[in-house]
């Protein structure tokens, strides 16, 4: 049986990996940072089939502990502070984590089984202004966010353990990709969780920022398969996990409001922008200026063309699909909670 250690366990990729590293036969270990109440987030539905191991990126005496407990043949480093507007908030948290919470992982294993293979999580917003289109494995980096530059740390750090130790380190460089078990803070969920409220009656509007930033969506889902895929190699490599595709803000909550019903007629340009819901003439969509970035990523499309031909890997789920099901899940969702309060 072989073991697994998994990072930010909770969040949407680490759930989803959870789960496939089960259905595998996988030993599933999990990191979680110690809080008053426990916070199994998107495992809870599986917690009883994972051994937890109270730990923090940035306490690299904490993972050699874990290191230690698990004896993980694969560790998959997800933690992160992932969303990229609070790094401009907390600019050194984020680069502790995101960039100094790897070299302590790399380190951990290192010291205790340097024959366990790693995955670090790197990311598109790693290309920021983008020096070529589409994106793929030789791109140059130019990161806009203190989250991007942690990001770019952390990819450079793996490789530069890969190449002095002859690690198993290899990095994914996983473009947008969303789920229904994404968090709230983020546009794609933010944009189906108000689709659901105001579709229902219990919202009026939904306050965007920049509507005409374009992104690679996927499901999170197909890319945490990737992620497997890229440990079962030979030799370790960094692999771009696209779809090959851009869409809008815009698209996304355009393709949101269509899935219930609701067409939406854009008015205004720029800051002034907004979306009218076109059989009622109420506005459903404000831009808000105080969501643009200090430094905004405008295009991101990636070119996965790499990871299909070495690792096999292909998307499965659609653009308009991913959208369906994330607009469904938060009309279940807010539907209950409809009936909770009714109660």
């Amino acid at each position: 049986m072989k073991k697994a250690l998994i990072t930010g366990i909770n969040g949407q990729d680490g759930s989803y990996l959870a789960e496939l590293l089960l259905e595998k036969g996988y030993k599933v270990y999990g990191l979680l940072r110690r809080k008053s109440v426990a916070d199994y987030g998107n495992v809870e539905h599986i917690k009883e089939r994972i051994h937890f191991i109270y730990a923090d990126m940035i306490d690299q005496t904490s993972l050699i502990h874990a290191m230690q407990i698990s004896d993980a043949d694969e560790v998959y480093n997800l933690a992160a502070q992932s969303f990229v507007g609070t790094s401009w908030e907390q600019p050194v948290a984020t680069a502790q984590i995101d960039a100094l919470g790897v070299t302590n992982m790399l380190e951990a294993i290192r010291l205790i089984k340097p024959e366990c293979r790693f995955y670090q999580a790197s990311t598109s917003e790693m290309f920021g202004m983008v020096q070529a289109i589409p994106q793929d494995e030789n791109t140059p980096f130019y990161p806009r966010s203190p989250y991007g530059v942690a990001k770019v740390y952390g990819h450079w750090i793996t490789k530069n353990y890969r190449e002095s130790y002859g690690m198993y380190a290899c990095s994914g460089i996983l473009f947008n990709h969303e789920s229904e078990r994404r968090g709230k803070e983020f546009v794609t969920r933010k944009i189906t969780d108000a689709v659901a409220r105001i579709k229902l009656g219990l919202q009026e509007y939904v306050e965007l920022g920049n509507l005409d930033s374009q992104r690679d969506w996927g499901h999170s889902r197909d890319y945490v398969y990737a992620m497997w895929l890229m440990l079962q190699q030979e030799e370790p490599d960094d692999y771009v996990i696209a779809t090959n595709e851009t869409r809008t803000v815009r698209e996304f909550a355009q393709t949101a409001f269509a899935r219930v019903g609701i067409e939406v007629e854009w008015m205004g340009e720029g800051a002034e922008e907004t979306g009218v819901d076109k059989a009622t003439g109420r506005t459903i969509v404000r831009v808000n200026p105080e969501f643009f970035r200090p430094a905004e990523v405008n295009l991101l499309i990636g070119n996965p063309a790499k990871a299909e031909s070495v690792l096999g890997w292909k998307r499965q789920v659609s653009f308009e699909e991913l959208v369906e099901r994330m607009v469904q899940n938060d009309m279940e969702l807010v539907r209950r909670e409809i009936a909770y309060n009714s109660l």
